[in-house]
């Protein structure tokens, strides 16, 4: 009885071992099952990471910017190197061919890790050197001679085949073929395509198993991408800037050029500026875009926008006359005009003299409510949503702040207080050269898989209806008259119509306050005005000496929109009419100087223009107006043809005009004809005496007025 109760037992317990057992395996077959057999799978199989290359990025005419070349890259296996016994000859000949400290190979490649990387993207001859050192990956050769568990892998690199052109905007890729910054970055996903896979079957020592399985998954090449950006005219517009570099030395220089009717950016270029192929070595400031993270006071570009906002609700009209004495006063304060007096004006007069009296007087009749609407309407206060990593909002005075006090108003109506980004008023502007349509500004037009086939288009946007087309239209006359009789001459291109506004401003800077030593010169213009075709904005962040934008950023405008309009192959109208925008021809005067006075009549006459001749000589000594100026049929040319040296008996000499004019002007043409002259001040000249076309003996004395050209300056009125 009791034997067969200790049988019972032992069954029993036997019974439960066994359902113990069963249940074990159903958990361990069907529940872990899965994830064992990825465990072993891990175990058992090395994977080696095989990079898709990028896509290639092309402008829009398809040539390439950025493409990804073959390099070979050099891993180790740390437990194949151990087992050959042979890590210090392997360390030193590795460390001799790729210039590497051999202490710190010895240490990589005997890791306890499974895997590590020796080099990445080797040099050509130095992977070429190393290769041939590298066996097959076979047993028998492996451990007999060669450079055992030291392994290389085809991967990608990025190369950008243009060097420096277009760096702030295409960005770079890292060394793992990631983007890290502009299009590169913005389009990462697009452009790097699904990564491949080599898995190698090694047994449970580590030990790579002859002919075993092995699995090769290959990668998917990325997408290509194409751009609006031109390259001619990025290289038209990039030539212009290292000029601007060149010759004022500014802290740093940029430009965008855009194509009104459809958003396109067709050039976008920095100076500082990097090379992608060696991003490494250049300061994060250079690598920054600034023409959309940066924000910057704009001057008096800023009012074309208070411009078309007070032309489009009907608050001004373009006979409203106005009048400057200097400054303006606003509450207790006192706003000066950058010239001592402009007098009487009508408002086309106003903004061809850039006065900030009228524009302030124009704003303050907008009125916050209607200012606002129009800053808002043009996009700024927001980010106009380019395809580019880091844009800003840039900054405006609160609303309920610029109802407390006109002050501010006032300042924003010429272009003072609020901070926007170059990208932001170069999109405004476009959109008055466009019929008053706001465009989203676009930088890709097309993506592409790897065979060309097209896989998306992105179409230009319509953002909004800003003013009326029939104020769009007035404003681009009014610009038009800024270039042919304003400040803007600089920005006159024969053989195009072309309107623009300068800007000078003073910098902010840290604390508030504004600099009296630092400004940023500016010039923003669109041409043709009858049938605008680019819209191009110039940036030059202090520059050395002169600063004004008429002088440092509209010669570099005229330069990019003549290029730039003639690559195009916009036709010029050669129609004078049209180019300056009245029923009078102008003739740009030849040089006559040392030409016999009656030849010399006879060509003024075939120019159409007529003879003024001072003196008693036989041939032309001086001329005015000088050669190359640009001068209105029927007008009168002063030929001087004798200047008799001092003590000689004083003949007569007609006053020139210096208005405008810089210190260097002042001396050619007062030395030209013997006139003596006396400066007081600095800058353009804003006032003479005796005026200019009075007649006054050789040798006289002119008294020159100047003054500096602070477009924004506010001055407080009391203690």
């Amino acid at each position: 009885m009791e034997m067969r109760k200790r049988i019972g037992i032992v069954f029993f317990g036997v019974a439960v071992a066994l359902v113990a057992l069963a249940i074990r395996l159903v958990w361990v077959q069907f529940v872990m099952g899965e994830e064992l057999r990825q465990k072993a799978y891990a175990t058992r199989f090395r994977n080696i990471e095989v990079k898709a290359k990028r896509g290639i990025i092309y402008d829009a005419k398809g040539r390439p910017l950025a493409i990804s070349v073959s390099t070979d890259s050099f891993y180790a296996i740390p437990a194949e190197v151990k087992r050959s016994k042979r890590e210090k000859e392997i360390a030193e000949q590795v460390s001799k061919v790729l210039g590497l400290d051999q202490e710190k190979i010895l240490e990589l490649i005997t890791k306890r890790q499974a895997f590590v990387w020796i080099q990445r993207h080797t040099p050509e001859e130095k992977a070429k050197a190393l290769k041939s050192l590298t066996l097959p990956a076979t047993k028998e050769f492996r451990e007999t001679k060669g450079l055992p568990g030291i392994k290389y892998v085809e991967e990608p690199e990025r190369f950008y085949p243009k060097g420096k052109l277009l760096a702030n905007v295409l960005g770079f890729a890292g060394i793992d073929n990631q983007g890290l910054e502009g299009i590169e970055k913005t389009y990462d996903k697009v452009l790097s395509g699904i990564s491949g896979t080599i898995m190698v079957e090694f047994d449970n020592k580590g030990q790579e198993i002859p002919d075993a399985l092995q699995k090769y998954i290959p990668p998917q090449d990325g997408n290509s991408i194409y751009l609006t950006i031109d390259e001619t005219i990025q290289y038209i517009v990039e030539r212009e800037l290292d000029e601007i570099m060149k010759l004022r030395n500014p802290k740093k220089a940029g430009a965008i050029v855009m194509d009104p009717q459809t958003g396109r950016i067709l050039a976008m270029a920095m100076r500082n500026t990097f090379d992608p192929n060696d991003y490494s070595n250049y300061e994060q400031s250079n690598r920054r875009n600034s023409l959309i993270s940066d924000a910057y006071e704009p001057g008096s570009t800023f009012k074309t926008v208070t411009m078309s906002g007070a032309l489009d609700e009907g608050i001004v009209k373009l006979t409203d006359r106005f009048y400057c004495g200097g400054f303006i006063q606003v509450g207790n304060r006192k706003v000066r005009c950058w010239k001592s007096s402009h007098g009487s004006q009508s408002f086309i007069e106003g903004v061809q003299n850039s006065c900030n009296p009228v524009f302030i007087t124009v704003g303050l009749r907008e009125g916050v409510d209607v200012f606002y609407r129009y800053l808002e309407g043009f996009g700024f206060g927001k980010k106009t949503g380019i395809e580019l990593p880091g844009e800003f909002t840039g900054i405006l005075v609160s609303k309920k702040l610029a109802k407390e006090a006109d002050i501010y108003l006032a300042t924003m109506a010429m272009g003072q207080a609020n901070a926007v980004t170059p990208l932001q008023l170069v999109t405004a502007c476009a959109a008055m050269a466009n019929e008053g349509k706001l465009m989203k500004p676009q930088i890709v037009q097309e993506i592409r898989d790897r065979e060309g086939n097209l896989v998306k288009t992105i179409e230009p946007e319509v953002v909004r209806q800003v003013i009326a087309p029939e104020t769009a239209r007035q404003v681009m006359s009014i610009l038009e008259s800024v270039v042919s009789e304003g400040t803007g001459k600089n920005a006159y291109l024969e053989g195009y119509r072309v309107g623009g506004k300068t800007g000078t401003a003073q910098k902010v800077i840290p604390g508030g306050r504004y600099s009296t030593s630092e400004y940023i010169g500016s010039f923003l213009g669109v041409a043709p005005v009858n049938d605008p075709r680019m819209v191009c904005l110039v940036v030059v962040d202090s520059p050395q000496g002169v600063y004004y934008g008429g002088q440092v950023a509209a010669p570099a405008f005229k330069n990019i929109m003549r290029d730039g309009l003639r690559y195009l192959q916009v036709q010029a109208q050669i129609n004078p009419e049209k180019i300056t925008g009245n029923k009078q021809k102008t003739r740009e005067l030849p040089s006559l100087l040392g030409m016999d006075i009656s030849k010399a009549i006879k060509v003024l006459s075939n120019y159409k223009l007529k003879a003024e001749v001072v003196g008693k000589g036989t041939t032309v000594k001086a001329q005015l107006p000088l050669a190359g100026t640009k001068v209105v049929e029927d007008s009168k040319v002063v030929l001087y043809s004798s200047i008799p040296a001092k003590g000689a008996e004083p003949e007569t000499v007609v006053v020139p005009d210096f208005t405008g004019k810089n210190m260097a002007e002042v001396k050619e043409l007062a030395g030209m004809l013997n006139l003596n002259f006396e400066i007081q001040g600095s800058g353009e000249v804003v006032r003479q005496e005796p005026e200019p076309g009075k007649q006054i003996p050789l040798g006289s004395k002119i008294s020159i007025y100047m003054e500096s050209r602070v477009e924004d300056a506010l001055q407080p009125i009391g203690p």
